[in-house]
């Protein structure tokens, strides 16, 4: 009797094991993490990594960009330069938004004449004059003049397509309530924590196989790898580099790394004493041993930079003013600039592992030269309204050329119109810079706006505004069941079509 129940136990033990077994492998919840929540669902409002990465799922553009950088279809399914000037797109017919409206050209000139009145997103497509409804599903977009960029610009995040009945007739806060025509469909917010979409039956390339997707919001880096190791999470976004062999070795785990299009700087409040002085700015500059960094805060995966741009963009200027490590050298310029015994400051973060350990590693190598340097932590949101504002002295954070053309990767950050939030934090501003700027932007001869760009990346490695210190890698990790998630240059990941494999 004793042997049977014993026996009744196990064959039960084992029944519901395979009956937790099967659950899992049934089930439909994609669930990512990231290191900050995203800040709004209005993709003319924010257009910085956590967010995009998020709201990238539930919107289209008219155009997009290919794993290798390549302009392809979006909702424009062609598209045609007539002159200089005009160019007309070809819209997919029988798209329709989340809300059941059909996307019509009308939707695309209301999203493009929003944008210019967005300061976050206005200098994407500023260039432009009119864009005028030439039928449903024709468009014509007339620039002021040439518009080197207007393709590139069109497939930026910040340029998605919104459905003007949604935006102008909401009942609640658009940027809690988004609508647009992407494989997956808002569903609710908890603040801070996590985001749950679910899969859009009436896709226009057909359903994803995945039925929702939660992205959490975790700071602590460790804290996102351990969710991956504990099965807590599916896809973990930026691992930080002190993790990498941990999850290599761990065979139910996938790691994938490859560089990016971006880079981390440390900026300079240029209307902040003493960094009005430019001395002061190349004093810092010397005084950052940048092997230091790439060893202890990412383990050897980046590389020093030399300029904004990275090397894998168009224009990138190799041989632009490189800022050895020279504490002698830091000593004496501040001597010039007037402070012999160094100053005070502070350097603003974000709850960020590696700035904060880059800050630490800035904190102490300063100190050889006198500067007395605080570390200051601020939330992601509050970070990115605090610099745009211009309250800070020195901060660190990350610039991506998301489209790939060099105007992206300069006019945003050093153009003295994008003070503030459109990403001059440094507040920079010299007229030569606008000048070569402004020029390649309205030019079509891309050998001339590259000889621009080269030009405006000396002068402003000269005038050092902020320091670019590494280009670095995206790291991302997955469950070794997850399938057809794949890198993409900007940093900004497609989970169209993902999906699980048997478990």
């Amino acid at each position: 009797m004793i042997k049977k129940i014993f026996l009744l136990i196990i064959g039960m033990l084992t029944l519901l094991g395979c009956e937790k077994k099967e659950e899992k492998k049934e089930e439909k919840h994609l669930v990512i993490v990231q290191g900050s929540d995203a800040r709004t669902m209005d993709p003319q409002k924010a257009i910085d990594t956590p967010t995009v990465r998020v709201y990238n799922q539930i919107y289209d553009g008219l155009l997009k960009k290919d794993k290798d950088m390549n302009i392809v279809p979006g909702l424009a399914e062609s598209w045609e330069k007539i002159d200089e000037r005009k160019t007309i797109f070809n819209l997919r017919k029988n798209v329709k938004f989340h809300n059941g409206e059909t996307l019509t050209a009308k939707d695309v000139k209301f999203t493009l004449d929003r944008m210019k009145n967005q300061p976050t997103v206005s200098f994407l497509i500023s260039e432009i004059e009119a864009v005028n409804v030439i039928d449903d599903y024709t468009v014509e977009i007339v620039t002021k003049d040439g518009f080197g960029p207007l393709l590139s610009h069109l497939s930026h995040p910040g340029a998605v397509i919104l459905n003007e009945k949604a935006v102008t007739n909401s009942s609640e806060k658009y940027d809690q309530n988004p609508v647009g025509t992407g494989p997956y469909i808002f569903d609710k917010w908890l603040a801070g924590d996590r985001i749950f979409l679910k899969a859009n039956p009436d896709y226009y390339l057909g359903k994803t196989p995945i039925e929702s997707v939660i992205i959490k919001s975790i700071p602590e880096g460790t804290n996102r790898t351990i969710a991956l190791e504990t099965g807590e999470t599916d896809i973990v976004y930026d691992v930080e580099p002190v993790d990498i062999d941990k999850i290599k070795s761990n065979e139910s785990l996938k790691f994938l790394m490859e560089q990016s299009l971006g880079n981390a700087y440390l900026g300079l409040n240029t209307q902040h004493k003493p960094f009005d002085d430019v001395r002061v700015r190349q004093a810092i500059a010397h005084a950052i041993n940048v092997d230091d960094i790439i060893e202890v805060a990412y383990k050897n995966t980046a590389v020093p930079g030399n300029s904004p741009l990275s090397p894998k963009i168009p224009g990138y200027n190799k041989d632009v003013k490189n800022y050895e490590y020279n504490v002698e050298k830091a000593k004496s310029l501040l001597v010039e600039a007037g402070y012999p015994n160094g100053f005070k400051t502070s350097i603003w973060i974000s709850d960020n592992t590696i700035r904060k350990d880059i800050a630490t590693i800035l904190q102490d190598q300063f100190k050889t030269i006198g500067i007395d340097a605080t570390i200051e932590t601020l939330e992601w949101g509050a970070y990115i309204d605090r610099t745009a504002a211009g309250e800070h002295d020195m901060y660190i954070l990350g610039w991506i050329t998301v489209t790939g053309d060099p105007d992206y990767g300069l006019y945003p950050v050093f153009h003295s119109s994008a003070h503030g939030r459109p990403g001059n934090r440094s507040f920079y501003s010299n007229a030569t810079v606008d000048k070569l700027l402004d020029e390649a932007r309205v030019s079509t001869d891309q050998k001339k706006r590259m000889a621009n760009y080269k030009e405006a990346q000396r002068i402003i490695q000269e005038e050092i505004p902020s320091i670019t210190m590494v280009y670095n890698n995206q790291n991302v990790a997955t469950q070794k069941y997850v399938e057809n998630f794949v890198l993409h240059p900007t940093g900004y990941f497609d989970l169209y079509n993902v999906k699980f494999s048997n478990k």
